[in-house]
């Protein structure tokens, strides 16, 4: 069977000149857009630890919420598959990444925190289990260079 292939067009567009372009490092600012045809664009900025702004989404935030919301979409498919009912799903997840005495820098790690509460009466170690199987599927967590963990919480809904 032939490997389907994917594309995705992502415009990035620089809207920090004030009026001297680059002249300095600390001459403009890091914000910029970041555009897909069709859909609201997204403000983003550097980390503010690199000068960037605090109320704009940063390249780093972005990876981290990727990996999260790849995981949540493949486990909740994987659970309508295996009849577990997935009442509610959030995640606080959190990215580690460490910089190098040059500037440079990577992530180190990724781990997700889904909390999931299921129907009262689903099988919470399936449950459980299928965290496993939605990080082998994530498109995402199968193409970084770093370890993504997750730790579950799995609820169960009260009995009514």
């Amino acid at each position: 069977m032939a490997k389907k292939q994917h594309r995705y067009a992502v415009r990035v567009v620089w809207t920090g000149n004030r009026g001297e372009g680059t002249v300095t490092h600390r001459g403009y600012e890091r914000a910029h857009l970041i555009e897909v045809a069709g859909k609201q664009p997204i403000s983003g900025s550097s980390d503010p630890a690199f000068r960037g702004d605090p109320s704009r989404w940063n390249p780093e935030e972005l990876l981290v919420a990727s990996l999260s919301a790849c995981h949540k979409l493949w486990y909740l498919s994987l659970c309508a598959e295996a009849g577990v009912v997935v009442i509610s799903y959030e995640d606080d997840a959190e990215g580690l990444m460490v910089e190098e005495a040059s500037g440079a820098g990577q992530f180190a790690s990724v781990t997700l925190r889904p909390r999931v509460t299921i129907a009262a009466g689903a099988d919470a170690d399936r449950a459980r289990a299928l965290h496993h199987r939605a990080h082998a599927m994530c498109f995402i967590a199968r193409s970084v260079n770093f370890p993504v963990t997750q730790e579950p919480v799995i609820l169960r809904e009260a009995a009514s």
